[in-house]
């Protein structure tokens, strides 16, 4: 091996070390509050699923008997918006909840809930079923903003009849969940622990043992490299990736900086770093 080609693999290598570096540390910053890791978390969890749902019900008498994290629906029209749910829960009544993490207000946008529920409604009655035999569903967003500002722990959104002031239930019900909110109850809690770094802060054992399975095992950790290298072969065809991770390679190349140094020239931050990072080995 020449001398040229032993420093290209030497600069292969620390390029190899740096962004397994990126991928730790991306790992290691992850909330409940990032659908990665949350939707892994509840992904065929019974006892996370149905502990979440008691809490944002209020209610005690919640069996789940399935839950899914990451779930596609696909629009029934050409070229029409697909979604992904980040977990799906099934009752024992066959009621269905779709929980959704968001970080800002535009993932939280109140449109985005009307078209989450149409899409779950659509699939769930029958060719000639009565409409009157359609279930119940809930869309639940929890917000680690307080999308409303009113400093509550929950916000139920209701349909009223305006002239008579009676309730319009349709069954079909959306709620967020206010992630900034730190009281002294369940509410308080639930929200202190999605967005908890560490397993061993989170007050909740269900979601303390998902947790430290995702970021504290082998295993566990390798499912979230997977998802992370999932992402990134995701947006690789992506033009706006694209020209920042060129553009990343300029910077390395001609600036001899390092990844890290590139990445907070750039200003990216969280999870996208690990993203853009594992692109740099394609």
């Amino acid at each position: 091996m020449g001398k040229k080609d032993k420093e290209t693999e030497i600069s292969r290598t620390e390029l190899s070390a740096q962004i397994n570096a990126e991928l730790e540390k991306a790992i290691d910053d992850l909330t409940l509050f990032d659908d990665d890791l949350m939707s892994k978390v509840f992904d065929g969890n019974i006892e996370a699923a149905e502990l979440l749902l008691k809490i944002v019900l209020e209610r005690d008498d919640i069996k789940v008997k399935r839950v899914k994290g990451q779930v596609e629906l696909k629009s029934a029209y050409p070229g029409g918006r697909n979604i992904r749910l980040d977990i799906v829960a099934v009752d024992e009544n066959g009621v269905q909840f779709d929980v959704e993490v968001q970080r800002n207000t535009k993932g939280s946008h109140i449109k985005r809930a009307r078209y989450h529920q149409s899409m779950i409604d659509s699939r769930l009655l029958k060719k000639k079923q009565e409409f009157k035999s359609i279930i119940d569903t809930y869309v639940i967003f929890i917000c680690q903003h307080d999308k409303f500002k009113a400093n509550k722990p929950i916000y139920h959104v209701d349909k009223t009849v305006r002239e008579t002031g009676e309730a319009f239930d349709d069954g079909a019900h959306i709620i967020y969940v206010n992630g900034k909110y730190r009281g002294k109850d369940d509410f308080g809690k639930l929200a202190h622990d999605f967005n908890c770094k560490k397993a061993d802060n989170i007050y909740f054992k269900p979601l303390a043992d998902g947790v430290r399975h995702f970021k504290e095992t082998e295993e566990g950790r390798d499912a979230m490299c997977e998802s992370f290298t999932k992402l990134a072969d995701k947006v690789a065809d992506e033009r706006a990736e694209q020209t920042t991770i060129n553009n990343i390679k300029l910077m390395m190349k001609n600036m001899k900086c390092s990844l890290e140094e590139a990445l907070n020239a750039l200003e990216i931050k969280g999870k996208e770093r690990a993203i853009i990072a594992k692109q740099l080995q394609k």
